[in-house]
């Protein structure tokens, strides 16, 4: 069985099914922040999605960060790990993009299982 929670305008922000969790489109609500701040405020999303799934961070088997200056990536590799445990974490994939919105610099998606 397929569920859905979270509902947001065009997406539900997690779906399970068969034990899997896949959230997308996390974004910072405040995109006044630098890169470090962005991912910090989508990696404290990500944990409130991930128990609305009844999972958890250690439980995470990859994710997808796009992110719009890979300039700037070693302060979201710094948010990353200060986030992780070194042993949990998961397979990771940082794509760089042109745009995301104005003054979105970072979006993350993920799979967890439950």
């Amino acid at each position: 069985m397929t569920e859905r929670l979270l509902r947001a305008p065009s997406l539900y922000r997690v779906v399970k099914h068969n034990g899997i969790a896949y959230i997308g489109g996390i974004v910072a609500d405040d995109d006044s922040q630098d890169m470090g701040g962005q991912t910090r405020e989508v990696l404290a999303k990500l944990d409130t999605y991930l128990k609305e799934a009844k999972s958890d961070r250690s439980k995470l088997l990859s994710a997808t960060i796009f992110i719009t200056d890979m300039n700037v990536k070693p302060d979201m590799d710094a948010a990353w790990k200060e986030w992780f445990a070194p042993d949990e974490l998961p397979a990771r994939a940082t794509i760089g993009v042109a745009d995301l919105g104005e003054r979105t610099l970072i979006e993350l998606i993920a799979t967890a299982h439950y």
